[in-house]
């Protein structure tokens, strides 16, 4: 059988990844062949015996095009609509010699899908219920204006609902149990099998660390451990990386006889000298003997790494790492957060973020009180990264809270295993359904 995978964008092409891998697994006669519509689709390297059947180009906006009209317009400098036709080529010429489609991500991958004639799947990454209601209800707006985007009765408006009840769209797998259930009163075939984005970050969730009689006094003693968090795309990231260092600063500043361990996730295209620089114009020095670093054993694998860097100031130490990314969200208590992708794993953990709005294009104002609606109350949105220190403060002391934004982490992203299951649900609908294509 083949199979067509459709992604738009980093986050959409990880998430295609581990369903395409958990496929060749459970039905080794699988081809698979894959389109990313966003970017190169570089995540799609670290897979075996897949194709790319068309045109790939990194844009300007990173795709990030909804949320700047300036983007926009220099991407199309760029060739974008010459781009998105030769794709959408590519995929009806492939449809034409019979398999099925799975669709990653958000309208464009879904339309291309339709477009092609072929059977399809989706996986939709990008919208979420909790965008504009929660369990209790509509969530309330800042203006009349913003009320309208739940003016259809979903998130998802009615074209792209009316994509998803397509005669040739044998599956929708939305990103929590909140969207699955508006879609299916829809009439949509809606499964609830979880958030891919969850998977490979499997962890013990221990009880809460606050929440017995003597917390406040153990938590002042122990090491605080916060995950830096700065986004992946050049410049922005730089951008976002001096505000968050900002917010560290006002916590050392705080607490500077505490231990408190940064944990900077650093993705691969960033310069970590270019960061190190940045460390040290606040005041941090760079330590090449790492033997005086007293570290929680948990952390100690992390912080033996050759290709990480190090800083200290007072009783503070901050590391930077790009191949540490899946033990930094584990380790962290909470994090400083300034991304999309990566705040929302970190959440999905049970665990609180604070965020600050940056200069984009993905950062945005408008994208961080999006973002917060959707994670709800595990996000924490300041207008400055110099209250991030008091938010903390008040945090740490409110275990009700703690607790609260550890059952919310889980109940918004869902618990490990999606890709897995999603799978196996597909694998046994092709061994079953004689209507699916086998060619």
């Amino acid at each position: 059988m083949k199979l067509l995978c459709l992604s738009n964008g980093h986050g959409e092409d990880a998430i295609a990844v581990r369903i395409l891998r958990q496929l060749q697994q459970q039905d080794h006669s699988l081809e698979r062949f894959v389109l990313p519509l966003v970017g190169e689709g570089r995540a799609y390297e670290t897979l075996e015996g897949v194709s790319f059947i068309g045109p790939v180009k990194k844009m300007p906006s990173g795709g990030f095009i909804y949320m700047d009209g300036r983007q926009f317009w220099g991407d199309l400098r760029q060739g974008l609509i010459q781009l998105t036709w030769a794709q959408l080529q590519a995929v009806r010429h492939w449809a034409k010699q019979g398999g099925v489609i799975l669709a990653v991500g958000d309208i464009l991958p879904l339309l291309m899908a339709w477009a092609s004639g072929a059977e399809y799947v989706f996986v939709g990454t990008a919208k979420s219920e909790y965008y504009l209601r929660d369990e209790a209800g509509v969530l309330p707006r800042r203006t009349w204006f913003e009320g309208l985007e739940s003016w259809s009765g979903s998130v998802y408006l009615p074209w792209e609902r009316w994509l998803m009840r397509h005669r040739r769209c044998r599956a929708v797998f939305p990103r929590d149990s909140l969207t699955t259930e508006t879609l299916v009163k829809f009439g949509i075939a809606a499964l609830d099998l979880g958030n891919p984005m969850m998977d490979d970050l499997e962890v013990d969730r221990p009880a809460p660390v606050f929440d017995d009689r003597d917390a406040e006094r153990k938590e002042t003693e122990r090491s605080l451990v916060v995950t830096l968090l700065p986004g992946s795309r050049v410049p922005e990231a730089y951008r976002n990386w001096q505000q968050i260092l900002a917010a560290v600063a006002g916590l050392v500043e705080a607490n500077p006889r505490r231990p408190q361990i940064f944990l900077g996730a650093i993705a691969p295209d960033l310069s970590l000298e270019h960061l190190g620089q940045e460390l040290e114009n606040f005041g941090w020095h760079k330590i090449d003997d790492r033997a005086p670093i007293a570290v929680p054993e948990s952390l100690e694998p992390l912080f033996s790494r050759a290709s990480s860097a190090l800083y200290q100031q007072q009783s503070a130490t901050v590391l930077l790492t790009c191949e540490g990314f899946v033990e930094c969200l584990r380790e962290g208590d909470l994090a400083l957060a300034m991304a999309g992708t990566a705040t929302e794993q970190f959440i999905g953990l049970g665990k609180p973020a604070i965020a600050f709005p940056g200069g984009g294009p993905q950062f945005t104002p408008a994208f961080a009180e999006a973002q917060s609606r959707l994670l709800g109350p595990s996000l924490i949105l300041l207008d400055r990264p110099d209250r991030a220190a008091g938010a903390i403060a008040d945090l740490l002391r409110d275990p009700d809270t703690l607790q609260a934004i550890a059952t919310n982490g889980g109940r918004r992203m869902g618990e490990p295993g999606a890709a897995r299951r999603i799978a196996r649900h597909l694998c046994q609908c092709w061994q079953t359904d004689r209507s699916f294509p086998r060619r």
